[in-house]
């Protein structure tokens, strides 16, 4: 006599949601990666062997190598360099704009923009690579 089973099981895994999980992760830090650095304009900063950290309101002021200039990350041409900043600057009693200048301008070009924090009375500072942050990207 033979005693069997009709009904046998069969152990199967559904992966069929596993690509549907896959792409929300996947999304997920695409999106988390771009907004935990928010200047995404690439620079490469002068070097100096002192750092300094600011506690006021910051506004960011970026120039390019081919003299591109972007306030806050936003494009601007440099004749309406002065009103944007003017306008960035009008509500904070104690901004400072954070000049994030590429190494290889001339330095009449960071004159010029100085000239113009000059004019309107706002404290600008040069943002800088440490010793340290260059020793470790080599």
């Amino acid at each position: 006599m033979k005693l069997r089973r009709k009904n046998k099981l069969i152990a199967e895994v559904a992966t069929s949601s596993m690509n549907d999980i896959m792409f929300f992760l996947m999304l997920f830090f695409l999106i988390m990666s771009t907004l935990l650095n928010p200047n995404v304009i690439k620079l490469t900063l002068p070097n100096s062997k002192h750092s300094q950290a600011i506690h006021k309101k910051e506004i960011s002021l970026s120039i390019t190598k081919d003299l591109q200039y972007f306030l806050d990350n936003k494009p601007v041409m440099f004749d309406q360099l002065e009103t944007e900043i003017q306008r960035a600057v009008a509500n904070e009693q104690e901004a400072t704009v954070v000049l994030r200048c590429d190494n290889g301008l001339t330095i009449q070009d960071l004159v010029n923009v100085l000239e113009i924090g000059n004019k309107l009375k706002v404290k600008m500072i040069l943002a800088t690579r440490t010793a340290n942050a260059t020793a470790a990207k080599k």
